[in-house]
């Protein structure tokens, strides 16, 4: 069981108006769709509180320009249609909404109208959990004024009149900025104190913050034990290097391929191994600091060999937790699509 959207942006919003309507703020954001440890010399989690919850206090966050862009009245705030907006984009693979919107340019203009592109986010949201479960904000103690098909985004992308058009390769770029702002406000949860580098035990905190409730206490202590090795205790990861890792994980399928099978065949694999995994098939650099870290959390045995599905477990469980669907294959995907594209059917005839 998990909890509603409407719960989720209840929980984290941090910012209540008099009327009881909610807003969250970006560092509100990240806390609510990345799962996220405290850094070590900060005991602070998260905005939010449920009741009778003591407050967990104040974290601030720098500025973040990519969603001044669309904040149209300038609070800087994300308001809850925007945030389900925001998690039906992360919640699907980046390849996967292109298609879907270029199966809507029908005369292959390369842009997309208003009210075709509502239809598409429609149908992306009803297909992936957070969508899915999503009430459009009727539920007891939590004010929404507008309909999730509304707000700063929508006005963003084709202005107050709503009669702009949105270019497909506009929209490609929105959302790898919207991903590589989401990994640049996780890296900045545990850079609070704006060093420019995380360390070690932080890196490794980022990596193990998704794994089964059953087992995150075996990383934990390994994360923990990190303090005990001195070669990597004073290792610290630049966002260069953290940004590296986000972009591996989103090459989770071939990645996957190439380790496990090659591990299977010659029964260990070796950091050196993993470096050419990573730069050869998925064209992704790991530093030798990264993949030492790595090792060290996930060597369960100590042989000098990665636990690859131990490794990918966690990881798979950390790319599935945001992008879980509500169903899953192409033949569901491609059932989808015909379903829609045939709702829409009168829209293009006209």
């Amino acid at each position: 069981m998990r909890s509603s959207p409407e719960k989720v942006f209840e929980y984290f919003a941090s910012i209540g108006t008099p009327d009881g309507e909610l807003f969250m703020t970006p560092a509100d954001l990240v806390r609510a769709v990345v799962p996220v440890f405290p850094p070590p010399d900060c005991n602070i989690l998260r905005h939010g509180s449920l009741r009778g919850e003591r407050s967990p206090g104040e974290l601030h966050c720098p500025q973040s320009e990519l969603f001044m862009r669309f904040d149209t009245n300038g609070d800087g705030l994300i308001s809850f249609p925007e945030y389900i907006f925001f998690v039906t984009l992360l919640s699907i693979p980046e390849s996967d909404i292109f298609a879907t919107i270029k199966m809507f340019d029908r005369d292959r203009n390369g842009e997309i109208k208003k009210e075709e592109f509502k239809k598409v986010m429609r149908f992306l949201r009803a297909n992936n959990r957070q969508g899915a479960a999503q009430r459009d904000g009727f539920r007891i103690g939590l004010k929404v004024d507008n309909s999730v098909d509304n707000g700063g985004l929508v006005e963003y992308f084709f202005g107050k009149d709503g009669k702009g058009h949105l270019q497909l390769r506009d929209f490609e770029e929105f959302v790898r900025d919207l991903h590589k702002e989401i990994t640049r406000l996780e890296f900045l949860h545990y850079d609070h104190q704006e060093c420019g580098t995380i360390s070690a035990r932080d890196f490794a905190l980022s990596m193990v913050a998704a794994a089964d409730v059953i087992r995150v206490n075996q990383y934990l202590d390994r994360v923990d034990n990190l303090g005990k090795n001195p070669s990597l205790n004073n290792i610290h990861i630049t966002r260069e290097e953290f940004e590296s890792f986000a972009e591996l994980r989103k090459k989770l399928q071939p990645l996957s391929l190439a380790i496990s099978s090659y591990g299977e065949v010659c029964g260990l694999l070796t950091k050196a191994d993993f470096r050419r995994a990573a730069s050869h098939v998925c064209d992704v650099n790991v530093t030798d600091n990264m993949v030492d870290i790595i090792f060290y959390i996930f060597d369960t045995n100590k042989d000098g060999s990665l636990s690859t599905d131990e490794f990918l477990a966690v990881l798979e469980r950390r790319e599935g937790d945001i992008a879980c669907p509500t169903d899953s294959g192409i033949i569901h995907l491609l059932t989808c699509w015909w379903k829609c594209a045939k709702d829409c059917r009168s829209a293009w005839i006209y």
